[in-house]
């Protein structure tokens, strides 16, 4: 088509190709400014039904401005051609960009924060995007993101609105694997299901991107889309900090709740996702890890329960199972040796979580004291100090990962905090370490002369 003109709209030449159809580069004659103009696949709009469902939700989308969404301008049919004009976005997509390995935590968080705030904008308008993913997400070279392809996905849903089957996704799959194979690992479990959807499943597949920027993975792949389909609907995802050292618990949070398989579990709209990004790059940005309230948590715990799989299940009424047969046998008995032998057991269980704040400091000390920068700690009660060198962002998302797995781990008491310094006085550097609580000294921490 280059060369050629749609409309007012001179095509001059070929940006990309996809499933969803041609993107050319080409020039809005009318008011003399380059555009991106997508020319759709004649096998999604020759369903008449279709076409307009389409063309009537492209023109609401066009409606809605917003800096992190890529504006439409113009939607039309010219000789049975269908085609969108659209903000030319100059930039790399978040796929490229974790491919090549050049997006850090803070610039993870910071792209899917914007994205958060574009896509309450288009809920807000009751514009539901339907295919969020990293391809469709351009960073600009001044580090801004754009939405790229709001309305498009309409023209994967059958006449009628309903959701797909996923056996006619898996079909369709396998003859445009370029378009929707790379779709069908960020869709909501109730899209894999074939359910209706609605602003909610823009939130899962924003997590799928999260989690992709994060840790340079996908959390859900199969060895074809119907195995991928059931992860999406079935399976839990391995923790990106399990994945990617250093990375926060904080962020994880966030992530798990987009990927709740409820999608009444999962945050109640954009704006509130947004938020709480904010919140997660603060602590990255400060290297001070909020505390999670105990609602919050318990609410976690028991969503966590209800995700068990059969497995995990089994193993939990095992266990339960044998302690109350256990403690029965021991109390059916009622004699003096089953008495000392249950006293015995008590006092070795007091023991052990009397000692566990101990053994805890001393995992924690024993990670913290690896990193290089790090010259003493000290504990004061439940005030940690970290005296190092030169504090950087990577020194207080570690502390801070190792900190938080230390606080879930505590059963009762305050948690504990860390205060990570890197202006301590040599004066004052002496006076921490003639104080008690002492946990570890580098070497060369008083300098050659110490």
């Amino acid at each position: 088509m280059e060369g050629t003109t749609l409309k007012h709209y001179q095509v001059e030449g070929t940006l990309g190709r996809g499933g969803m159809g041609v993107v050319y580069r080409a020039l809005d004659t009318r008011l003399q400014r380059r555009v991106a103009l997508k020319v759709l696949p004649e096998e999604f709009t020759a369903d008449a039904e279709r076409r307009g469902r389409f063309l009537q939700e492209a023109r609401a989308a066009g409606a809605i401005t917003h800096p992190t969404i890529a504006q439409i301008y113009d939607v039309d049919e010219v000789d049975g051609v269908t085609f969108i004009a659209m903000e030319l976005v100059e930039g790399r997509t978040v796929a490229d960009l974790v491919a090549a390995g050049e997006l850090d935590v803070l610039g993870a968080v910071e792209i899917a924060t914007q994205v958060a705030q574009g896509l309450a904008k288009a809920h807000g308008a009751g514009i539901v995007h339907r295919d969020i993913k990293s391809e469709n997400v351009m960073v600009t070279p001044d580090g801004h993101a754009k939405i790229l392809d709001f309305g498009l996905a309409k023209l994967l849903e059958p006449p009628g609105g309903a959701g797909q089957d996923p056996a006619e996704l898996e079909t369709v799959a396998k003859t445009k694997a370029g378009m929707v194979l790379g779709t069908v690992a960020y869709m909501s479990p109730e899209q894999a299901r074939g359910q209706p959807v609605d602003h909610r499943s823009d939130l899962f597949s924003l997590g799928v991107v999260l989690y992709h920027m994060a840790s340079g993975t996908l959390p859900f792949r199969g060895g074809s889309p119907i195995d991928t389909l059931h992860a999406i609907a079935y399976e839990e995802t391995r923790p990106v900090t399990q994945i990617r050292a250093n990375l926060p618990p904080s962020l994880q949070r966030v992530i798990t709740r987009c990927l709740r398989k409820r999608a009444a579990d999962r945050y109640a709209d954009a704006g509130q996702l947004a938020e709480a990004l904010k919140t997660v790059r603060d602590e990255i940005e400060s290297g001070i890890s909020q505390k999670i309230p105990l609602a919050e948590r318990i609410r976690d715990g028991l969503r966590s329960i209800q995700d068990f799989t059969p497995r995990q299940w089994g193993w939990t009424v095992i266990a339960g199972a044998a302690a109350v047969a256990f403690f029965y046998f021991l109390l059916s008995r009622w004699d003096l040796p089953a008495l000392i032998l249950l006293a015995f057991a008590g006092l070795m269980v007091h023991r052990r979580i009397k000692n566990r704040p101990r053994r805890m400091i001393n995992r924690f000390t024993a990670r913290i004291r690896k990193l290089p920068e790090v010259r003493a700690i000290v504990r004061r009660d439940q005030e940690i100090t970290v005296v190092v060198d030169r504090a950087v962002a990577r020194t207080y998302v570690r502390i801070n990962a190792v900190l938080d797995k230390l606080n879930e781990k505590q059963f009762f008491g305050d948690p504990f905090t860390a205060t990570v310094r890197d202006d301590v006085s040599e004066k004052e550097l002496r006076s921490l370490l003639r104080s008690p609580g002492v946990l570890h000294v580098r070497e060369d921490a008083l300098g050659r002369d110490a």
